[in-house]
């Protein structure tokens, strides 16, 4: 998901209608439903069950109720494949088809709308055969290009729906926040369709600074924010969004589709609700729970994955071997589990290069992941024993030219590493910010966080 491609820096820019008011003024009760009873204390693994799943998501919602919320009104969808039902129907296909939506739009992100191009690539602005309806090429996107492609598609409700993995540098979430302030600006109607964040509902790690801001960390918010996209939309209206609109607010005229069951210790495996890769090196749950940490490894010259089965699961260079992982393992990373392991990426960093280095495994799913952490632990362990090892420099951005930089939010992370700091001075050093962004994002939380 996450690409050399930096496009600029700060100036880059319940239920619905009878179903419910706007997200800030739903109770959390009404958002997050309940959750059924067997789920209470720590659920297991038990995969997913497509004829009955346990949490209900927006779609589900507003398909249940055919659509009506969205009657009468011009209706522009921004999505891409993981915008399905629980029968893999995708939402798309199933407004047109239901005549009860005015389709006017689609908006596709990085990667396209039908999911056909790689990292950093789109499909195009194209007119999709299977419904008729246009497709804009809205990957890039600021606030300015939404505005404009919602006059030129006619919209005046703009509908998201895309499975976020819950990591600030994923740049979903910076197309619903451009897109939030092009509808902020113009007086249209933002609804968001909540599906679940995988990683869970605790925040961690680093803040993003005003100086690092780009299209992979748009806002100040921290690497691990905790959040669905419907309490981040919230959020982001609440907090942030006036100092690009001017002082505007969607207010009211955000709404979100809650889910129901969904409780942020809830690992996605037992939500039922099929897993559709969001971008091509996301393929499953797990590799969702590594990338919030180990896509740091983008900032440096070793590969992070890319090229083999579990990209940012498996991270390793032609100069780590196994007493790399053996030191990572050492730290007793929470959650995850440490294999040393050799593999050769078919494409990306080292293509067709044996590479030496490790593998995460997931243990424990339901919260105890930390891999942000581990990644730090990760970094400060390869920059002691991995011969060859430095960061990645961008010579597009010679001012900022360290990616990890864009990553991490700020030159701490990098210098930290390289001044010899140990792991938990590291840590330690974004525990105050942390903590107040946590304080902060509190009053948009809708659905329950604790285990029952």
């Amino acid at each position: 998901m996450v690409t050399g491609r930096a496009t600029g820096g700060a100036s880059r820019r319940g239920f619905l209608g009878a179903l419910g008011a706007g997200a800030a003024a739903v109770p959390a009760a009404a958002l997050g439903g309940a959750l059924p009873a067997t789920a209470a204390g720590r659920p297991p693994r038990t995969g997913t069950d497509r004829r009955r799943p346990r949490v209900q998501t927006g779609v589900e919602r507003l398909a249940a109720d055919d659509f009506a919320a969205l009657a009468g009104q011009r209706v522009g969808v921004i999505t891409n494949p993981t915008g399905v039902l629980a029968d893999l129907r995708h939402e798309v296909d199933v407004m047109a088809a239901s005549g009860a939506v005015d389709l006017r739009a689609v908006l596709g992100p990085e990667h396209g709308f039908r999911g056909a191009a790689q990292a950093g690539a789109s499909e195009g602005t194209y007119v999709d055969e299977r419904t008729g309806v246009t497709v804009y090429d809205a990957y890039g996107a600021d606030a300015a290009d939404f505005a404009r492609l919602y006059d030129e598609a006619d919209v005046e409700t703009v509908v998201f729906d895309i499975q976020d993995v819950g990591a600030r540098f994923y740049t979903y979430v910076w197309t619903m926040y451009d897109a939030m302030v092009a509808a902020a600006t113009s007086g249209r109607r933002f609804v968001v369709l909540d599906r679940p964040n995988p990683v869970g509902g605790e925040a961690r790690g680093p803040m993003m600074t005003d100086e690092f801001r780009t299209f992979v960390g748009n806002q100040r918010i921290v690497q691990q924010h905790g959040m669905t996209v419907g309490e981040l939309a919230a959020f982001l209206d609440g907090e942030l969004i006036t100092e690009e609109t001017g002082g505007a607010r969607l207010g009211d005229r955000l709404e979100v589709v809650a889910m129901r069951g969904w409780r942020g210790t809830l690992p996605y495996d037992d939500t039922g609700l099929p897993w559709v890769p969001p971008s091509p090196n996301v393929p499953t749950t797990d590799v969702a729970l590594a990338y919030t940490g180990t896509c740091w490894f983008e900032g440096t010259l070793m590969s992070e994955g890319r090229g083999t089965t579990t990209p940012f699961q498996t991270v390793g260079s032609p100069g780590a071997d196994w007493r790399w992982a053996q030191a990572v393992a050492g730290y007793d990373p929470g959650g995850l589990a440490v294999r040393d392991c050799f593999f050769t990426p078919t494409f990306s960093k080292h293509a067709g290069e044996v590479c030496g280095g490790l593998q995460l495994h997931v243990t424990d799913p339901v919260g105890g992941v930390d891999a942000i952490t581990t990644a730090t632990a990760m970094l400060v362990e390869a920059r002691r024993l991995v011969e060859g090892f430095a960061w990645r420099e961008d010579a597009y951005d010679p001012q900022r030219p360290f990616w990890v930089d864009k990553l991490s939010g700020s030159t701490r992370l990098r210098e930290m590493v390289d001044a010899g700091a140990s792991v938990g001075q590291i840590t330690d050093a974004w525990a105050g910010e942390l903590a107040a962004f946590d304080e902060q994002r509190q009053p948009y939380l809708r659905y329950p966080r604790g285990l029952s």
